[in-house]
């Protein structure tokens, strides 16, 4: 019971200074609002990159022209056509776990039709596009082998094409010009959005890669491959053979063309989110830091003040303990109370953020246990000293004590 006893004084004594006791907290709540708000808003970004990044495709390995070393001079990827059609074939059919491919045309092109033109990315893919980007169909239906073989003119579009070039209505079955090539739309691309770069992912239009090649531009290098892997496991395996084939196809021990996969873009993006956040919640806990000396001070103070009353606890009674248990409940209280105010204050203000600028926001259970366990401890370190202090008074100077 005397600890009960012990519990009700120290409580009591608090509700006696409301605003001393606001304000010690305050330290905390800041500390602890500021490390969970940083927080939530780096893991809501990193969620969103995360997610931006699948929208690119899982599992996918692309294969970039470039690398090359010639006459002296290197280039990176994209300097330099090397990559063809019959590489891509060469991997679909050599490369082990390798589910679909597409090799990739892109130009930049002033589309017409219903009267308005639009300048729009227009794309060399395979059918296996939608596939490979986990881009599904909002109508009608992704071109087929056949349209490929027969270089026929036909394209789907994304959703800002759509609304650019057909507001309110269905283009589906109508005609878009490209470079005054009638091009029929047979289907319509799910809503993306932009992706990590800022780029508009809608604003595509997509053709056979034959058509594009033969008809649009007259080249006979593509860009890029997409593969895309049987599963995460098998990437690594995967970009390793397409390498080595490569190598192997193109008569060079140098390689002239860059191997990249999502799962290194998906570690370096989170790698980077992960590193902000520990630097910002480490920031943060400078604030901790400050208000766990607030605390300490205060209790100082408080022990001051209350030297008659250690003194008259003693004379009745109380042991050293019992001061020592008081004096500790008494700071742990006033962190921990702080600690919950903060957490909430925290979250309530990552979420207006988040709202205000259209962002995810997260708040990882690790971090607010984190947060809770280290302002009850923040109250116990700096609520230490005071209490041994108090504990340690003799009660008949303390009882002569004005």
């Amino acid at each position: 019971m005397r600890i009960f006893a012990t519990i009700k004084i120290a409580l009591r004594a608090l509700r006696r200074n409301k605003m001393r006791s606001l304000l010690t907290m305050l330290g905390i709540i800041i500390g602890v609002g500021a490390v969970i708000g940083s927080v939530s808003l780096t893991s809501g970004a990193t969620k969103q990159i995360e997610d931006q990044v699948s929208s690119l495709g899982e599992s996918v390995v692309t294969v970039f022209s470039g690398n090359f070393t010639q006459g002296g001079m290197r280039g990176g990827w994209g300097s330099a056509p090397t990559l063809t059609v019959e590489d891509t074939d060469a991997i679909l059919n050599n490369v082990p776990n390798v589910v679909a491919v597409s090799p990739e045309v892109r130009d930049r092109d002033q589309v017409l039709a219903n009267g308005m033109n639009w300048n729009t990315q227009v794309m060399g893919e395979s059918p296996d596009y939608p596939q490979i980007r986990n881009w599904p169909m909002a109508s009608g239906a992704v071109f087929g082998d056949q349209d490929v073989r027969s270089l026929a003119k036909v394209a789907i579009i994304g959703q800002t094409v759509v609304d650019e070039l057909f507001p309110n209505e269905n283009p589906l079955g109508q005609t878009i010009r490209i470079r005054n090539l009638p091009f029929k739309i047979v289907g319509i691309l799910s809503p993306k959005g932009f992706n990590l770069f800022g780029q508009d992912q809608d604003d595509i239009v997509v053709v056979p890669y034959t058509s594009h090649m033969h008809r649009i531009t007259a080249r006979t290098f593509v860009n890029d491959i997409l593969v895309e892997a049987a599963n995460d496991g098998a990437i690594d395996k995967v970009q390793s053979d397409i390498t080595d084939l490569l190598l192997t196809r193109h008569h060079s021990k140098e390689q002239d063309f860059t191997v990249r996969n999502q799962l290194e873009l998906m570690q370096m993006v989170t790698s980077t989110s992960k590193e902000m956040e520990f630097l910002l919640a480490g920031v943060a806990a400078v604030s901790l830091a400050v208000g766990g000396i607030g605390i300490m001070n205060i209790m100082l103070v408080s022990v001051t003040e209350r030297t008659r009353e250690i003194g008259i606890r003693m004379a009745v009674g109380a042991r050293a303990t019992d001061i020592l248990i008081q004096f500790l409940i008494e700071a742990v209280t006033l962190s921990a109370i702080g600690g919950t105010i903060g957490i909430m204050l925290g979250m309530a203000f990552s979420m207006v953020i988040a709202s205000s600028r259209h962002m995810p926001t997260i708040t990882p259970v690790f971090w607010i246990a984190i947060a809770f366990v280290s302002s009850a401890l923040i109250g116990v370190i700096s609520g230490f000293y005071p209490a041994w202090k108090a504990s340690k008074l003799d009660p008949i100077d303390a009882l002569r004590y004005e």
